[in-house]
């Protein structure tokens, strides 16, 4: 992992609100975003635990150390390779999950968790602002037909992994 003993020198940061006088007037985010140093800051806060629990609290099954790790160690594209291998939409879930990995993580038995939250919502949008983030067509058609029945999260991913193997969604 990145710094072993990040968890130890470095505290949780909360991201920055705009005041609530600028959000009434407008519908943009409430959350402003962390510099970039702060963002490796709360990356460095990932602890090598061992067993992550963070990893088995998202439903997802987001590989969060290491993407953390990544992030850290200034390798961005490696880190939202990772993330995007696990989660079809963190540009999404960045925002609106409650983050169950933050109460899984293993820092939250005594101290503060790391903003794993945030990282993923910064990661994502860094990546769509780099140009990182590409349509990933098929090879191949498979010349099948799929349909999907639902058009929430997991439809939308269903539908997205589908039409990456070659299949008419």
């Amino acid at each position: 992992m990145g710094n072993p003993s990040g968890f130890i020198s470095l505290r949780r940061k909360k991201a920055p609100k705009r005041p609530v006088e600028e959000r009434v007037k407008d519908y943009q985010e409430v959350e402003g975003n962390f510099s970039d140093d702060e963002l490796r800051d709360q990356a460095a806060r990932c602890m090598d635990c061992g067993v992550p629990f963070c990893h088995k609290g998202c439903p997802l099954g987001n590989d969060i150390p290491e993407w953390n790790d990544r992030l850290y160690h200034d390798r961005w594209h490696q880190a939202i390779d990772r993330l995007h291998a696990t989660n079809n939409f963190p540009e999404f879930t960045g925002r609106t999950c409650p983050a169950p990995c933050e109460e899984s993580c293993v820092l939250n038995l005594h101290d503060e968790p790391v903003t794993i939250r945030m990282i993923e919502k910064q990661l994502v949008d860094n990546a769509w602002d780099e140009g990182w983030v590409k349509p990933l067509p098929p090879k191949a058609k498979t010349g099948r037909k799929v349909a999907i029945v639902g058009s929430g999260p997991a439809g939308m991913a269903a539908a997205q992994q589908l039409a990456r193997i070659g299949h008419d969604v």
